[in-house]
């Protein structure tokens, strides 16, 4: 029934059948990787749905099939599943003051890995590098005719906003200013430097000195919403600049406490009359949301993040799982399942925060096409999936379709 080619037909045939099949597995492969993923966010909704409506069993069950599908290790929405099932479990097992107990499950590392943690997540993400660099960018162009300048920073941290600000004061057609710069601190920060304020004052001056800049550094070891004017030094003839970098949505509002330190910090700033205030926040809506919408935001917001870290570190970089668990993953379960005075993380859109500002006093300071150009430049370090737009006087850092970070100025 074979012809004389007959064998080198089934041959053909053979090796085009086995390159089919092997096509059609990866194809099938990558179908069920891609429905797994599918899968994980809607039954990670599906959970926090049935917790939402008080269906108890549904949701012990859902976790327990959660359980199977996360992995700290995994793809980016597998990691980040990981840490919305701790904050799920958190939520159903706890309430009240109790709830935030269960974010320090995991032993505190020692200062300095948490200080190489943040060090990492600062140099692979452009997120902070962004808000640094476009609240400098309205600080120089405000201060760029005066001769003595004073800048209160809300959140200090490491300093290291203020290192290119400084070099930038330096090389001033005519030279620099003087500069004195009130940091107020935080506990995270002061645990990750292993020290007081004193380090970073330090660290500011001896730059300064390299570049012969005329420096004060002032510390203010308080709480953030317990600072008073008289904590803050303000004096007469200097040009005052007031920066809120990742800070106010530490604050708790009217929907947590009567005395709204939100609101009422803004309008302290206000009464101190400064030439410039920088606002830098994560563009996301958590702070008065019910806990279901809470959950999926936070989902959303994250699941974005995790994908651009994922793009920038190597799935098998040997700090990834601390970096993630140490520097986000906290803040994940402390939106999701903590509630009050205990819920810290309180996110708020760019257009709250407008209303917020405009009740105080402010009007919108635009932003120098400079800094515009300037952020372009940074992130063709990173990958083209991030996205910079401005919009109504405000700069937008996104992941995509998402907006991440938003920065504006006021006066």
């Amino acid at each position: 029934m074979m012809g004389p080619d007959s064998l080198d037909l089934v041959l053909d045939y053979n090796d085009s059948f086995d390159s089919t099949l092997s096509q059609e597995t990866n194809s099938w492969r990558s179908t069920l990787e891609a429905v797994s993923r599918r899968d994980l966010r809607a039954d990670l909704v599906s959970c926090a749905k049935a917790m939402s409506e008080n269906d108890l069993m549904m949701a012990r069950s859902m976790m327990e099939k959660l359980r199977l599908m996360v992995s700290v290790s995994g793809e980016p929405i597998e990691r980040l599943g990981a840490y919305l099932l701790e904050g799920l479990v958190a939520q159903l097992s706890s309430s009240g003051s109790s709830i935030y107990k269960s974010l320090n499950q995991c032993p505190e590392p020692a200062s300095t890995e948490l200080l190489s943690y943040m060090h990492i997540l600062y140099e692979v993400c452009p997120y902070f590098k962004f808000g640094y660099m476009s609240a400098n960018g309205a600080i120089a162009e405000a201060m760029k005719e005066e001769n003595r300048v004073h800048i209160i920073d809300f959140q200090i941290g490491q300093g290291s906003q203020w290192v290119t600000l400084i070099q930038a004061f330096a090389a001033r057609p005519g030279g620099p200013p003087r500069i004195r710069i009130t940091g107020i601190d935080d506990t995270t920060s002061a645990y990750a430097r292993g020290g007081g304020l004193s380090i970073v004052g330090n660290r500011l001056a001896k730059l300064a000195k390299q570049f012969k800049v005329p420096f004060e550094f002032n510390s203010v070891s308080v709480s953030v919403s317990e600072v008073t004017p008289k904590n803050l030094g303000v004096r007469p003839g200097e040009a005052l600049a007031v920066n809120f970098a990742f800070v106010l949505h530490h604050m708790p509002d009217e929907s947590v406490s009567t005395e709204n330190h939100r609101d009422r910090l803004l309008r302290m700033v206000k009464s101190l009359s400064p030439k410039v205030v920088t606002l830098v926040e994560q563009e996301s809506n958590t702070n008065t949301a019910a806990f279901f919408p809470r959950f999926k935001e936070t989902m959303d917001y994250y699941d974005a993040m995790f994908e651009s870290i994922d793009v920038t570190l190597p799935r098998n970089h040997k700090q990834r799982i601390n970096v993630e668990q140490h520097c986000l993953a906290r803040d994940v379960v402390n939106i999701i399942a903590c509630e009050g005075a205990d819920r810290v993380e309180r996110h708020e859109l760019l257009g709250k925060w407008r209303s917020r500002f405009g009740m105080a006093g402010f009007t919108p300071y635009p932003l120098s096409p400079l800094v515009n150009s300037t952020i372009r430049s940074l992130l063709r370090n990173y990958s083209d999936k991030y996205r910079l737009e401005e919009r109504d006087g405000a700069l937008y850092l996104g992941w995509m379709q998402r907006d991440l970070v938003a920065s504006c100025a006021w006066k």
